[in-house]
């Protein structure tokens, strides 16, 4: 598989909606994700990342312009032990729950779909690390409709044990703009993962559709450790 670089995969597309990428640095110690969200409407732009605890929310940046909150307001980022939950829906606490009660990530989110939001039916993106030891692998899942039918749900679940320095994947839940959204498809891209924390923050945002994003939120964890930094950005301040 060729390995993309995320700058031109963000650049060139003006709406991959939200993403996930999970990967290691070049030099092995640090595990690196980074979850953001993006948005077309009002209510989908008013929302801001705020920290909880070890993980963090979505809130509205103005309360008053708060519409529907079913769909955008929800914990993307939540830790169970070793374990750092990072997804783009309320299913993050399905997997915590699940995994709390010793079910694996794949079964904790045998329970979900993708969102109920025709035409679109955004497909449900999840991912789990795991660093324990000195030791560090990741998985990632899509849940998505049968191509726009709702009646059907298909299930991917991808593991990643031992990954390579300098490389992570990256998911995101829709190709491009389009009316309705067209879902995201195949496996998780293979891309480089390069850069101090702040350097690798930067670029992500810079290359996010200047319009559409709305907020970035990127975590590296010290693999020999389980210390961590974090960095979040709004563009609603």
């Amino acid at each position: 598989m060729e390995k993309l670089n995320i700058a031109k995969e963000l650049s060139n597309n003006p709406y991959p909606g939200r993403g996930i990428i999970i990967g290691l640095t070049p030099d092995g110690k640090k595990a690196v994700t980074a979850y953001f969200i993006m948005g077309r409407s009002v209510n989908s732009r008013n929302r801001v990342f705020a920290e909880d605890g070890e993980g963090i929310r979505t809130q509205a940046y103005d309360p008053d312009k708060l519409e529907d909150p079913s769909l955008i307001i929800y914990a993307p980022v939540r830790v169970l032990g070793n374990k750092t939950i990072v997804t783009n829906g309320d299913q993050t606490d399905t997997i915590y729950e699940g995994m709390d009660k010793q079910l694996t990530f794949e079964q904790s989110l045998r329970s979900r779909t993708f969102e109920p939001d025709g035409p679109n039916y955004t497909p449900r993106i999840s991912g789990i690390m795991h660093i324990e030891n000195g030791s560090y692998n990741y998985a990632m899942s899509i849940l998505k409709s049968n191509d726009g039918n709702p009646a059907s749900t298909h299930r991917f679940t991808f593991a990643y044990e031992n990954p390579a320095s300098g490389e992570g994947h990256f998911i995101h839940t829709y190709k491009n703009d389009g009316n309705p959204l067209p879902s995201f498809e195949g496996e998780p891209k293979l891309v480089e993962i390069n850069g101090s924390i702040d350097e690798f923050t930067d670029m992500i945002w810079k290359n996010l559709n200047e319009d559409n994003k709305v907020s970035l939120f990127v975590r590296f964890i010290d693999v020999a450790t389980g210390e961590y930094e974090t960095r979040i950005v709004n563009k609603n301040k």
